[in-house]
């Protein structure tokens, strides 16, 4: 995300070969079922995801009517369960549910807290099983209640269609799903809406066909995303399409209004060719963009076709284009590491404006001498800096600090860096205590005490810790 502003099939459950002497039949293990956690386990965010199994895909299947922002949805949960279960949690903010099924019978469902959807299957599922969820639910998904700020739920858009982003709550106002980037998983998406509408979403195009009034179109993501990063977005898009060098599809849409950024979409193939020069190959099943007409106050990096605000120009572009590394493909573990997505993306912005001729070294000094006396700016911890206080340094302060670092480590050393990270947790999660070591490691020598300084620090940082290497004059 870019602020506007600065700063797993076979249904064995658990069976284990038993001693019978006689006739050496095997008898599986007596079932001790028990109910999910309804909470993944970050502590900043204490009810968001849940326990007891692992999500492996979503299909979303949706009809939506812009007139009247009613959506009708059903969506099939695939998970493997982590324990003998005898009842879960899905997360789905608002929406009224008229069913469940698992496993294709019947399930009991209540709804609980804010947005916890209990279901209490026919029969227990084992452990290591892959068992399916269908849940089939309505409404109008406009009036959920949403936190603002970065999480604006389901949006009704200038052209009288609709959008939904969010960070880091998006996924649960239009589909039921385990919400935490913990828990990734491959995603397809069938919508329906009235003729003349378009449907953009997440990976690759699987094609539309039009019948009785109405546009059906699906859109298949292969590789596991997180669920904030998925998206939906119904408007009066005008459609471009082409591909990358090595084939990759790029598809992007620009909402009425939005029609004069295509002179940046069209070159997000030699924004990408930079990128993967920097953090390696593109990790992505396809590429492109949304460009909505909407001021909302940030961009999302959703996956593999980020959506833009109004007023995105190309910096947000690039930025929202390395988070398909730093983010998309490497996830956070815990929301406590937000500088491992924010701090890179934005770091990108400058390794852009370095390209474009810029002596980094130079506007850091000069930011330095903006911000060394603001104890409002060196305040702002980049790791572990509490809930509701993530996206507060990531955006201007972990600039700097990233900068610093690539002059303490060194050219060669910060370059593998860069490459090493991406490629050693492609498309899985990856947490801060992994980054330092690898920062160690590849630095040969213990700079823990440095990054300590600068993303755990609340203070300026040291004066050797401020100026390293060539940033001395």
């Amino acid at each position: 995300m870019r602020s506007h502003r600065p700063l797993a099939l076979v249904l064995a459950g658990v069976l284990v070969l038993s001693a019978c002497t006689a006739d050496k039949t095997d008898t599986p293990q007596p079932l001790n079922p028990s109910a999910g956690a309804s909470g993944a386990g970050d502590p900043y965010y204490p009810d968001d995801g849940n326990g007891g199994y692992d999500a492996l895909d979503y299909h979303v299947d949706v009809g939506y009517d812009p007139a009247s922002d009613h959506l009708d949805g059903d969506t099939t949960v695939t998970a493997k369960a982590t324990q003998d279960l005898n009842r879960f949690d899905l997360d789905l903010r608002g929406l009224d549910v008229r069913s469940v099924e698992v496993g294709g019978k019947p399930a009991k469902f209540s709804r609980e807290k804010e947005f916890e959807l209990v279901v209490t299957p026919a029969q227990p599922v084992p452990a290591g099983s892959t068992f399916r969820t269908r849940v089939r639910y309505s409404g109008d998904p406009a009036k959920t209640p949403h936190a603002g700020g970065s999480e604006i739920g389901w949006s009704r858009s200038a052209d009288g269609g609709a959008f939904v982003v969010g960070e880091p709550h998006s996924a649960a106002f239009w589909y039921p799903v385990n919400e935490t980037p913990r828990d990734k998983a491959t995603f397809t998406l069938t919508a329906h809406v009235p003729d003349g509408w378009t449907v953009l979403s997440n990976g690759r195009e699987q094609g539309s066909t039009a019948k009785d009034g109405k546009t059906t179109t699906t859109w298949s993501e292969p590789d596991p995303v997180a669920s904030y990063l998925t998206t939906i977005a119904i408007g009066k898009f005008t459609v471009k399409r082409a591909t990358l060098p090595d084939g990759t599809p790029v598809v992007s849409a620009y909402a009425p209004g939005a029609e004069g950024n295509d002179a940046t979409g069209d070159r997000l193939p030699e924004i990408i060719a930079f990128l993967a020069g920097k953090f390696g190959p593109y990790p992505q099943s396809a590429a492109g963009g949304i460009y909505l007409n909407e001021d909302i106050q940030f961009s999302l990096e959703t996956q593999t076709r980020p959506t833009y605000a109004k007023w995105a120009d190309i910096l947000t572009v690039v930025h929202e284009n390395a988070h398909q590394w730093f983010g998309d493909s490497v996830s956070l573990d815990s929301w406590s590491d937000i500088c491992l997505n924010e701090c890179f993306a934005s770091y990108a912005q400058w390794l852009w404006s370095e390209r474009e001729g810029e002596n980094l070294d130079d506007r850091y000094r000069a930011a330095i001498e903006i911000f060394h006396g603001s104890t409002d700016f060196w305040n702002r911890k980049l790791v572990g800096m509490g809930a509701g206080h993530e996206f507060e340094g990531v955006y201007d302060k972990g600039i700097l600090a990233l900068h610093a670092l690539r002059r303490k480590m060194g050219e060669g050393p910060f370059t593998a860096l860069l490459h090493d990270w991406t490629t050693q947790h492609r498309h899985g999660n990856a947490t801060w205590a992994e980054f330092e070591q690898l920062v160690n490691r590849l630095a040969g020598q213990n700079l823990t005490p440095f990054l300590d300084d600068w993303f755990r620090g609340d203070g300026l940082p040291t004066d050797a810790d401020l100026y390293p290497g060539s940033l001395r004059r």
